[in-house]
């Protein structure tokens, strides 16, 4: 159904003095100048910023602003754009005082306007929304502190990422962005909204927030984010520049103008009111910015000047946020709609959610610690380069995976180099709360090999969860047998378990640990005894038995005992059986054909052909079963393995995969999926996830707002999966959670795949100049996929609180036992929460923090009543007093949106904070730590 909908413009919160004068009753076209400056994609950031291997591509941003800066200050008609703060913020801070107030004075005048403000452009697709959140207010925090409201960016400004999710619409509509801009979306969809004139419109980009919350005005720019064909002025373009005098040879003034003319007569076509708007800019373009001004300059004088001929079009130097001004007063009632690269570089696509788990778990203990976390008896610590590294993931051509590979490799420099100051941090921070200093080991490599441990250590396990949780910890140890101790000294369960195949043991034990906080164990090597580790020699299940299933109280998994695949799977608690058939598969990567010489990349996925080939009709088992775990071992071939786990208490199937290195000696590159094969009757529906958020109904082989035209059956119906991707018929789910952004579909009814790997032989064409074949560790990639059976109208409790505790799972510090007190006679804690009453705390100077709550449940239908959920303060803040200050209804850290005074929103009783299905709020709390009573 279509809506149309009064679009609020009037409401909007800008009220810019600073905008051009325009013509009412003329085609006004604003001329928008503006660079698009990748933060890393060819060339690595520092690369990109100071000017670097040119010789691939041509561009230096440092050189850029200099130029901009310099041509703005010539004509004071002239305006420009800049978007990302990763630079800018590099730029600035090597500005004299002097410079740095002539750029102040051209921000507070309009005429260099902020759009976007994030530190980066960030991808859509493969971003988490929390990290789309912390990149955004990272840049716009750097604008708010250097340039006060004047620097506040009014739009959104996505013109380069890969298509668009609605759950960043959502997220740019609750910041208090007035508008939203991109330049990509799919040609059938452009062309629809071009014959409909819908080229505008309001996005409602949530079922769940109440409107107009989550609404948004959304434009599509004309020519992706280019200039329009012939009007390119820049060193690296090749279009003529104007010639005014017609003695010459090269006279063109005139031909340049009436061209000018039909084209924005034609473009005007699209667009519903007497505005158009004009990208005049590119990639990394504006280095000789005096090229491209002196040439616009000449085409504003020129084409006005036809005005005395009759000519109804006026062309102006714009912006983004004044063309949208424009729009505000036309008072027009718009269209208003909502809608419902995939998985290049899996190992990176991990290695960036790992380090958002340990950004928070950083960045809560900073706050609970308060100053003794930044400096203290472990050195300097600092969350600000992994925040910063972080941001630059979200990079549209960084976590997507869509960059050169020594590129890729510098992403992964950055994150590793920002995990350094932050285990600094957190050193000092849990010493200050426990009162305990020791030798505190980080090992980053728990999954592969063993840490250096000796005979007695601790094993400090945080938990950035508002709740508690219980979690089985895995730490490779010596083939002995332990005592392992709770916070009480209570020995707990525990046992050494060796992986078939490998000679690595593990040391298993369960660990309870309360809200935002910790809980210290203790191990002890039992002396003279060897242990009898289980699964030392183990032996094909099949061989013995014709039954092959692992259970718990909650789920029961079996698998064929001829072929050894996963077959079946039992909720016992609520008495669900279903049919599950789960193998690998691969398809051959297209290397174009017939019907088009497309081949698959780094950003396209087309396989050769529409069914997958399996890759191993059958695996090799090995079980091990203890009171503590239970697995099946599958071995599909020497590059493609998994182990299927349940612990005790789980509701969920674990599969743990490890893929790699996929062979290509047959001359195809491969892209490897998991599929689950089901009865399910789901016709033509499956779902998933938008940015980890809330849910988005898809359907096979079609769109909602026009008739598709199918020409790839398998890439066009796949879809972003951030955190889950389920299918259901009336009275069943079946919900795969992974844990990492991956692409996913249903192709045929009752059947989920997700891509784990890709690795291809042909670049696709589309900029990146190599094939997507990582070297070295990349080859190997490992994972897990969380398969969860439920009741459908029960199920989404079960997803979002697993997904919540894989997303923000729980952070293991080792240390020797026997540390030494933090102060003098203080008794060493062993487990802390941060919820409840504060218990020791410093005295120091007043610090801002902020503290964003984010609502989880969600209205699932518009027939479902929504209810807002009331949360007792005490049971989400930290374990210090605070006063709430302004109420930010947006995460944007500024004073007042508009230039007119308006009265601070009113300070919050903080016993109680209500929030709205999948409502953010995000608080400035200042922060006073002072002596207890």
């Amino acid at each position: 159904a279509s809506f149309l909908l009064w679009v609020g413009l009037a409401g909007l919160r800008m009220h810019l003095t600073t905008c051009p004068v325009v013509h009412p009753d003329m085609l006004n076209v604003h001329l928008v100048a503006h660079t698009h400056d990748d933060v890393g994609w060819l060339k690595t950031v520092d690369q990109y910023f100071y000017g670097i291997q040119n010789d691939v591509q041509h561009a230096g941003v440092q050189y850029i602003l200099d130029s901009v800066i310099s041509s703005l200050l010539v004509e004071p008609t002239r305006r420009f754009i800049y978007v990302e703060i990763a630079f800018f913020s590099r730029w600035w801070h090597q500005q004299t005082n002097a410079t740095q107030e002539v750029v102040r004075d051209l921000v507070r005048q309009g005429r260099l306007e902020f759009a976007n403000g994030g530190w980066v452009m960030n991808d859509e697709a493969a971003t988490h929304y929390g990290a789309i959140i912390d990149q955004m207010t990272l840049g716009l925090r750097f604008l708010e502190n250097t340039f006060g409201k004047d620097g506040r960016p009014r739009v959104a400004w996505h013109i380069d990422p890969f298509g668009h999710s609605r759950e960043q619409a959502s997220l740019f509509a609750q910041m208090g962005f007035d508008g939203f801009f991109f330049g990509r979306l799919d040609y059938q969809d452009k062309s629809v909204r071009k014959e409909k004139q819908q080229m505008e419109q309001v996005w409602r980009a949530s079922a769940s927030l109440e409107p107009p919350v989550a609404d948004l005005f959304t434009s599509v720019l004309p020519n992706n984010y280019n200039p329009p064909d012939k009007l390119c002025w820049d060193t690296l373009c090749a279009d003529k520049p104007f010639v005014e005098d017609p003695r010459s040879p090269e006279y063109n003034a005139k031909e340049l103008v009436d061209y000018f003319l039909q084209l924005a007569t034609a473009q005007g076509r699209y667009y519903r009111t007497n505005h158009t708007i004009m990208t005049m800019g590119s990639d990394f373009q504006y280095e000789n910015a005096n090229m491209w001004f002196k040439n616009l300059d000449r085409l504003i004088q020129l084409v006005n000047a036809q005005q005395a001929n009759g000519s109804r079009v006026n062309v102006l130097y714009s912006t983004p946020a004044c063309y949208l001004w424009e729009l505000n007063k036309a008072n027009l009632t718009w269209y208003l709609g909502g809608n419902g690269s995939l998985g290049g570089r899996p190992a990176l696509k991990r290695y960036e959610r790992l380090s958002y788990n340990f950004l928070q778990v950083c960045n809560q203990l900073e706050a609970l610690a308060g100053p003794a976390a930044n400096v203290g008896p472990y050195g300097s610590g600092d969350s600000a380069p992994l925040n910063e590294a972080m941001a630059v993931l979200q990079h549209h051509d960084a976590v997507s995976g869509t960059s050169r590979q020594h590129v890729a490799n510098d992403y992964a420099r950055q994150l590793a180099a920002g995990w350094g100051p932050c285990e600094v941090l957190l050193s000092n921070a849990l010493a200050r709360l426990s009162g305990s200093l020791g030798d505190l080991t980080y090992c980053r490599d728990l999954n592969i090999s063993v840490c250096p441990l000796s005979q007695t250590f601790q094993v400090t396990i945080y938990n950035p969860l508002g709740r508690k949780v219980d979690w089985m910890v895995r730490l490779p140890v010596s083939e002995h047998i332990f005592d392992v101790r709770d916070p009480n000294g209570t020995i707990v369960p525990s046992d050494v378990v060796i992986a078939p195949s490998s000679d690595i043991s593990e040391l298993l034990f369960s660990a309870s640990v309360p809200a935002l906080g910790f809980s210290v164990y203790s191990v002890t090597q039992v002396p003279g005894r060897s242990s009898h580790a289980h699964n030392r020699h183990p032996r094909s299940q099949k061989s013995w038995s014709r039954v092959l299933a692992i259970q718990n109280e909650y789920l029961r998994a079996r698998f064929d005992p001829d072929t050894g695949l996963l077959v079946e799977l039992e909720n016992l608690d609520q008495n669900l059986l279903l049919p599950v058939r789960q193998a690998f598969y691969w398809y051959n990567a297209s290397v174009g054909n017939n019907l088009s010489t497309q081949a698959s990349g780094a950003y396209i996925f087309r396989p050769d052909r529409q069914e997958p080939l399996i890759g191993s009709h059958w695996a090799r088992t090995r079980v091990v079963k203890t009171p503590l775990v239970q697995e099946v071992h599958q071995n599909f071939s020497a590059w493609c393995s998994q182990v299927v786990r349940l612990y005790p208490g789980q509701r969920h199937l674990e599969l743990e995969w490890t893929v790699g290195p996929i062979p290509v000696g047959d001359g195809w590159g491969k892209e490897i999926i998991s599929r689950f094969d089901t009865v399910l009757e789901t016709k033509g529906l499956f779902y998933t996830d938008s940015n980890g958020r809330e849910i988005l109904e898809r359907r096979r082989d079609y769109r909602p707002t026009w008739k598709l035209n199918q020409t790839e059956p398998v890439a066009g119906n796949y879809y972003p999966v951030n955190s889950r991707i389920y299918i259901r018929d009336g009275k069943l789910q079946l919900t795969v959670l992974t844990d990492r952004s991956q692409g996913g579909s249903s192709l045929k009814d009752g059947s989920v795949e997700l891509m784990v790997h890709r690795r291809l032989l042909k670049d696709d064409g589309r900029g990146v100049g190599e094939p997507l074949l990582e070297e070295g560790s990349g080859v190997w990639v490992r994972g897990r996929h969380l398969v969860l059976l439920d009741k459908a109208q029960t199920a989404a409790t079960g997803h979002r609180l697993q997904a919540e505790k894989e997303l923000l799972a729980p952070q293991v510090v080792l240390a020797p036992g026997g540390g030494a007190p933090y102060h003098p006679g203080v008794t060493p804690r062993k487990q802390v929460s941060g919820v409840g009453p504060p218990d020791r705390e410093d005295p120091s100077e007043p610090r801002r923090v902020f503290l964003a709550l984010g609502g989880t449940h969600f209205a699932p239908s518009p027939t479902t009543s929504t209810r807002s959920v009331a949360r007792q303060s005490r049971l989400l803040l930290s374990p210090i007093p605070l006063r709430l200050g302004n109420l930010h209804p947006s995460l944007l850290p500024c004073t007042s949106p508009g230039p007119t005074a308006q009265p601070s929103p009113p300070r919050l009783d903080p016993a109680a904070i209500t929030l709205q299905p999948m409502e953010i709020r995000t608080f400035l709390a200042l922060v006073q730590w002072k002596e207890h009573g």
